[in-house]
C-alpha cells in the first residue's frame, strides 16, 4: 500500500502530525463536558399550572381540560398526558422523533396563551418548558441555624442571586422557607352590621394601592413628569385605609378588623440532619459541565461563609458530581487495568520490549485522539462514553499486532528491517482494513434506529468507533515506520524459552485438532449445532431486564399516613423516624427531611406524606453495601407507629418510571377503578411482583358541599356566591400586595381560626344574603364526607388509571410475559383497553430497536467482506462464526448471573463485528497460500497455526482488556459490566469455533463451488 511505503519513508513527517494530534487531543480534553450519562434529547414539552388549594377534579375540569383542547391538534404530537391533582395541573407532551422541540415549544406556547384567558381565578399562568428526564438538581445545599422566615430572607436576598451569577448554574430553587404576610382578620357579624361586606374591602384595598402616571408639565426648557404615587409602604398604611360604609360612616379599617403581619402556613417543614434548614437546589444548563458547575457553587459557598450570620450554616447536602468523579475515576481505572493487562500479553508474546513499545504506543494515541473527535462531535465524558474507551482498549491493539507480527515473520525470513516492515504491513493490512471495517459498521445502525436505545449507545458507539479508526490510522502508518526503525534485536530469541515452547505444543496441538475436524467434518458440524441449540436452551433461565442500577449511596425514605393526617401529626411520626436514623450515624453522611412538597416544584403536595433523602458515607468509609444499609434501614422502620414507610435504593441517572406500569384507558373513573381493583388482585400473586398499587388507591377525605340552587335563589343567593364566602372562610382571599423594604408582601383576608377549625363550623358558616342578613350553609346546602382522589390521570383526553408494581428476585421479562398473560384473560367493556407501560415497555421498545440495529449490522458486515474479497462465497464462509457467538454470550450471562440488558444486547451487535475478524484474517491467508499453489488442505494446515498467534494476541489483548469492566471495579461501571461480559464471553467462545468450524466451512463450500462451476462448464462444453 502507497500510505506504508510513505510512512517508511517520511518518518519525521508521521512523527509531526502524531504529535499534532496529541496536543490538539489534550487541549480538546480539557473543554470537554463531564456528566454521568449522555443527554437524551427526547421531545417531550411540559405545561404546569397551579390553582391553589384546587381538588383534583376542579384542577382537571377547569385547567387540564382547557389546555389538553388547545394543544391537542399540534403536528407531531404522538402522546398527551394530564396529571391533575391538588392545586396543580401536569400536561406531557410527547412528539415524535424527529420533531423540533425548539418550534414545537413556540406553538405550544401560542396554544396555550389563547385559553389563558378561560382559566379560572386564581389558576396561576401556565409555564411551558422542555421536559428533561435528567434534569434534576446536581446540588442540594441545606441552609441552617434561624428561623425559617430568617433564612428564607438571607436566600433571597444573598446567597441565592450570588450562585446564579456563577457559571454553568441555570437556576436555584428554595424549598421550606417561610415569607411574611399581612392578614386581615374580619369578624363577619360586625361586618354585618356595619353594612360592610369582603368584596367592598379588597375593591377599597386595590383601588387605594394604586400608583400612576397623570402627564407632565413644562418647566422652562424641560419636561417634568408628573408620576401620583398611592401605594402602600407599610402595614399602618392598611390600617389607615377608609372603608365606606352603607350608611356613610368613614372607618379606618383597624377600626373593624385585625390587621396584623403574619407567617404565611405553606404546610411543609424541611429538615436537614434534624435542624430546620431551608434547602436550596441548583440545576445546571443544558449545555453546562456538571462538575466544573458544582465545584464553582462549592467556591461561591465557601466564599459567601464569612458574610453570613454567627449562628446561620451552609452546608452541602447532595452532591451528584461527586458521583461523576468517582464513576469516571472508576473507568479510568479501568482503562489503566485493561491497558496493563494488553501491553502484559503483547510482552509475552512479542518477547521485546520494544516490539511491545511500538505496538502498546498505538494506545495512548487512539485515545487522545480520540478526545480531539468526541470535542468536535459535541460528545461528553461520562460513564458510556469513557466506557466505550475502556472496552476498545484491548481493541485498540488488533489492527497494530496483526501487522507487526507479519512483519516480525518477514524479518525471520531474512529480509532487512524497511523491507519487512513494507512487504509485512502492505501484505496485511487490506485485511486489518476490511476487519477494523466490519468492527465500525456495525455501530451505524446503533446510531441510526430511534428511541432510548440510540440515545443512550451513540455516545458509546462514537467513541469506540473514533478510538478503532485512530488505531486503524497507527496500524498502517507508524507501527511500519517504528518497526522500520525500532525491531533491530526485536528477533532476537529472550530467556522466556519455556514460553515458545508453549507456544508450539499448542500449535502442534491445533494441527493435529485441524486434522481430525477436516477429516470428521459432519461430526464437527453436529456438535456445533448441538452446542448452539443447548445455549438457546438456556436463554430462558437467563431472562431479560432494562438498564443495570449504578450504586451512588444514595437511599430514599418515602413515608406515608393516612389520608388527611394534619402537619403535626406527620411531624411526630418524622421526629420517631428521625430518632431511630441517628443510630446509623456511621454510614449516613447527611439525611435531608422534606413534609409536604409538590411534584417538580408545583404545588400538590401534602401534609401526610413525607421523604428522607439520605447520603452515605463513601464507600471506603464504611464495611456495609447501600445495599445492605437500606435493607437494614427498611427492617428498622417497618415497625413506625401510624405510617407507612418504605426505604428504596436511589439508582443514578435514568428515571424511567415503574418496571410494571399497566395503564388502563376508557370513558369512566369509576369502571376503570374497578378494573384497577381486579388487574391489581391477579397479578399480586405472580411470582416477582412486589407491592402493586392502583393510581387510585389513595383516596383522601373530601368534604362535598352541594348547593341547593331553589332555596339559595330564595335568599337572593348564588353558587358563585356562596362557593366565594366558603373560600373566604376557609382559606382567605388575597386583596392586594405591596412592597416593603424592597420586599413584596401579599395581603390577604382571614377569618378566625376558630371559625374554620370544625365541620360543624363549615355547616354553621353564616353566608350574607342580599338583604344583609346572614344564614348558615346548612339551610341552603347539603354537606357530605366522602373519598376524593388524590390525583386524576388523563391520557390522549381520555381518563386513565395506572396500576404500578416493583419486581422482586426475577427478571423484567419473565415478570412482564406473566402479568400480559393474566391481563389478557381479563374481560373489558367495549372502549375499554390496557397497555403496560414503565421500564417493561421501554425495554420492549429498545430491544425491538436493537433486534433491527443488529440484523442491518449483520448486513453491513457481510458487505464490506463482500466488497472486500471481490467475492460473494468467502464472506459467507466467514459468517458462520457468527452463529457460534451465541454459546459464548448465553453461556456468559448464565454463569454471571446477569440477565440479557439492553447494555448486553449492545454487546450482541458489537461482537457481529468483532468476532468474525479472526476469521477474516484465517481465510484471507488461506486464500493467499492458495494463489501460491498450495493444495486445500496443506494451505489450510499452514494457515491455521501461523494465523493462530496473533488471533490468540488480539483475542487476548481484547478480553484482557475487557475484565476489570467486566468484573465491576468501583462505582458506575454497572452499565459496562453486561457489555463486557457477553463480549469476553462471546469473542472467547467465538475463537475456538472459528479455529475450528471455519476450515470445515471452507472445504464444504469450496467442494460445492467446486462442483457448481464444473456443472457449468460441462453445460458450455
Amino acid at each position: 500500500m502507497k500510505l506504508v511505503q510513505t510512512s517508511i519513508k517520511r518518518p519525521v513527517g508521521v512523527i509531526m502530525i502524531v504529535a499534532a494530534i496529541l496536543a490538539l487531543g489534550f487541549v480538546s480534553l480539557r473543554n470537554l463536558t463531564i456528566d454521568l450519562y449522555p443527554d437524551i434529547d427526547l421531545p417531550v414539552a411540559v405545561v404546569s399550572t397551579t390553582y391553589e388549594e384546587a381538588a383534583p377534579q376542579d384542577v382537571e375540569q377547569l385547567v387540564s381540560r382547557p389546555i389538553e383542547g388547545s394543544v391537542s391538534s399540534l403536528e407531531g404530537l404522538e402522546v398527551l398526558q394530564s396529571q391533575s391533582q391538588q392545586g396543580a395541573s401536569l400536561i406531557f407532551m410527547q412528539f415524535s422523533t424527529g420533531v423540533d422541540l425548539d418550534s414545537a415549544l413556540l406553538e405550544v406556547r401560542e396554544a396555550v396563551s389563547q385559553v389563558s384567558g378561560v382559566l379560572p381565578e386564581g389558576a396561576g399562568e401556565p409555564n411551558v418548558l422542555r421536559f428533561d428526564p435528567q434534569a434534576l438538581p446536581i446540588m442540594t445545599i441545606g441552609l441552617s441555624g434561624d428561623t425559617p422566615q430568617e433564612l428564607q430572607q438571607i436566600a433571597e436576598d444573598q446567597i441565592v442571586p450570588f450562585l446564579e451569577r456563577q457559571g454553568g448554574v441555570a437556576s436555584i430553587s428554595i424549598e421550606g422557607g417561610r415569607t411574611e404576610e399581612v392578614q386581615i382578620e374580619i369578624d363577619r357579624a360586625e361586618l354585618n352590621k356595619l353594612g360592610i361586606d369582603t368584596q367592598t374591602i379588597v375593591q377599597t384595598l386595590n383601588a387605594s394601592n394604586q400608583a400612576a402616571s397623570a402627564g407632565s408639565i413644562d418647566k422652562g426648557d424641560k419636561d417634568i413628569r408628573i408620576r401620583v404615587n398611592g401605594e402602600f409602604s407599610s402595614i399602618e398604611d392598611i390600617r389607615n385605609t377608609i372603608i365606606t360604609t352603607e350608611a356613610g360612616a368613614r372607618l379606618t379599617l383597624d377600626q373593624f378588623a385585625s390587621v396584623e403581619k403574619e407567617i404565611e402556613d405553606t404546610g411543609t417543614v424541611s429538615e436537614v440532619n434534624n435542624d430546620t434548614a431551608v434547602v436550596l437546589s441548583a440545576l445546571k444548563k443544558t449545555d453546562a459541565n456538571t462538575v466544573e458547575t458544582a465545584e464553582n457553587i462549592q467556591a461561591a459557598m465557601d466564599e459567601l461563609a464569612p458574610d453570613l450570620p454567627d449562628q446561620v450554616s451552609m452546608d452541602t447536602v447532595l452532591d451528584t458530581s461527586e458521583f461523576i468523579k468517582i464513576s469516571i475515576n472508576s473507568v479510568i481505572v479501568n482503562i489503566l487495568l485493561g491497558g496493563l493487562f494488553s501491553v502484559a500479553v503483547l510482552l509475552l508474546f512479542l518477547k521485546s520490549v520494544r516490539a511491545t513499545l511500538v505496538i502498546g504506543i498505538s494506545i495512548p494515541i487512539a485515545i487522545i485522539s480520540t478526545f480531539t473527535l468526541m470535542y468536535f462531535t459535541g460528545e461528553t465524558l461520562n460513564v458510556l462514553t469513557m466506557g466505550g474507551l475502556a472496552l476498545g482498549i484491548g481493541m485498540m491493539v488488533d489492527s497494530s499486532i496483526v501487522i507487526l507480527e507479519n512483519i516480525v515473520r518477514y524479518r525471520q525470513l531474512g529480509y532487512s528491517m524497511k523491507e519487512a516492515a513494507s512487504e509485512g504491513a502492505s501484505e496485511l493490512a487490506p485485511a486489518v482494513i476490511a476487519s477494523a471495517t466490519t468492527t465500525l459498521v456495525v455501530f451505524l445502525p446503533i446510531m441510526l434506529v430511534e428511541g432510548i436505545a440510540s440515545e443512550l449507545f451513540t455516545p458509546l458507539a462514537l467513541t469506540i468507533s473514533f478510538a478503532l479508526i485512530a488505531s486503524l490510522a497507527v496500524s498502517v502508518t507508524l507501527i511500519p515506520m517504528l518497526s522500520s526503525k525500532l525491531l533491530t534485536k526485536a528477533m532476537e530469541n529472550g530467556k522466556r524459552y519455556w514460553f515458545d515452547r508453549f507456544l508450539e505444543k499448542v500449535n502442534r496441538g491445533y494441527q493435529r485438532v485441524l486434522r481430525k475436524v477436516l477429516k470428521f467434518r459432519k461430526t464437527t458440524v453436529l456438535l456445533t449445532l448441538l452446542a448452539i441449540g443447548g445455549s438457546i436452551a438456556l436463554v430462558p433461565l437467563i431472562g431479560t431486564s432494562f438498564i443495570p442500577e449504578s450504586d451512588q449511596g444514595q437511599i430514599e425514605v418515602d413515608v406515608s399516613l393516612e389520608r388527611g393526617t394534619a402537619l403535626e401529626e406527620t411531624e411526630k411520626v418524622t421526629e420517631d423516624i428521625s430518632e431511630r436514623l441517628n443510630a446509623f450515624g456511621d454510614v449516613i453522611d447527611v439525611h435531608y427531611l422534606s413534609i409536604g412538597s409538590g411534584e417538580m416544584g408545583l404545588a400538590g403536595g401534602s401534609a401526610d406524606r413525607a421523604s428522607y433523602t439520605i447520603q452515605l458515607v463513601d464507600p471506603g468509609e464504611r464495611e456495609r453495601s447501600t445495599q445492605q444499609v437500606m435493607e437494614e434501614l427498611d427492617e428498622e422502620l417497618q415497625d413506625v407507629v401510624g405510617a407507612e414507610v418504605e426505604v428504596t435504593e436511589m439508582s443514578a441517572g435514568l428515571g424511567t418510571g415503574s418496571p410494571i406500569q399497566v395503564q388502563l384507558n376508557g370513558q369512566e373513573y369509576e369502571v376503570l377503578n374497578e378494573l384497577a381493583d381486579q388487574v391489581v388482585y391477579m397479578i399480586e400473586d405472580i411470582d416477582g411482583i412486589v407491592a402493586p398499587s392502583s393510581s387510585t388507591e389513595d383516596s383522601e377525605p373530601q368534604l362535598d358541599i352541594q348547593v341547593d340552587r331553589k332555596k339559595a335563589s330564595q335568599y337572593g343567593l348564588t353558587e358563585q356566591q356562596v362557593i366565594s364566602e366558603v373560600q373566604l372562610a376557609f382559606q382567605g382571599q388575597t386583596a392586594t400586595r405591596y412592597r416593603e423594604n424592597g420586599e413584596e408582601i401579599e395581603v390577604r383576608l382571614v377569618t378566625p381560626v376558630d371559625e374554620h377549625s370544625t365541620i360543624a363550623d363549615l355547616e354553621n358558616l353564616p353566608i350574607s344574603t342580599a338583604t344583609g342578613a346572614l344564614v348558615p350553609l346548612s339551610s341552603i346546602a347539603e354537606v357530605r364526607q366522602i373519598e376524593g382522589p388524590v390525583t386524576l390521570l388523563r391520557e390522549n383526553q381520555q381518563p386513565q388509571v395506572n396500576v404500578t408494581a416493583d419486581i422482586g428476585e426475577r427478571d423484567l421479562g419473565s415478570v412482564t410475559a406473566d402479568v400480559e398473560a393474566a391481563l389478557d384473560r381479563l374481560n373489558y367493556p367495549e372502549g375499554y383497553t390496557y397497555e403496560v407501560g414503565g421500564q417493561a415497555q421501554d425495554m420492549e421498545e429498545a430491544f425491538g430497536d436493537l433486534f433491527v440495529a443488529l440484523l442491518f449490522s449483520l448486513f453491513l458486515v457481510y458487505a464490506v467482506m463482500a466488497v472486500q474479497f471481490e467475492n460473494f462465497l468467502f464472506p459467507f464462509i466467514i459468517m458462520f462464526s457468527l452463529p457460534a457467538t451465541i454459546v459464548g454470550v448465553a453461556g456468559g450471562l448464565f454463569i454471571t448471573g446477569l440477565p440479557l440488558s439492553m447494555p448486553a444486547f449492545v454487546g450482541v451487535i458489537m461482537l457481529a463485528g468483532i468476532v468474525v475478524n479472526n476469521a477474516i484474517v484465517l481465510v484471507d491467508y488461506i486464500n493467499i497460500l492458495r494463489r501460491r499453489s498450495y493444495d486445500r488442505y496443506e494451505a489450510i494446515l499452514e494457515a491455521g497455526p501461523n494465523r493462530l498467534r496473533p488471533i490468540l494476541m488480539t483475542t487476548i489483548t481484547t478480553v484482557l482488556g475487557m475484565v476489570p469492566l467486566a468484573i465491576g471495579i468501583g462505582q458506575g461501571a454497572e452499565a459496562q459490566q453486561p457489555l463486557a461480559v457477553t463480549i469476553i464471553f462471546g469473542l472467547t467462545v467465538s475463537s475456538f469455533f472459528t479455529l475450528v468450524l471455519i476450515p470445515v466451512v471452507y472445504t464444504y463450500f469450496d467442494d460445492l463451488s467446486a462442483k457448481i462451476t464444473g456443472f457449468f462448464r460441462k453445460r458450455v462444453e
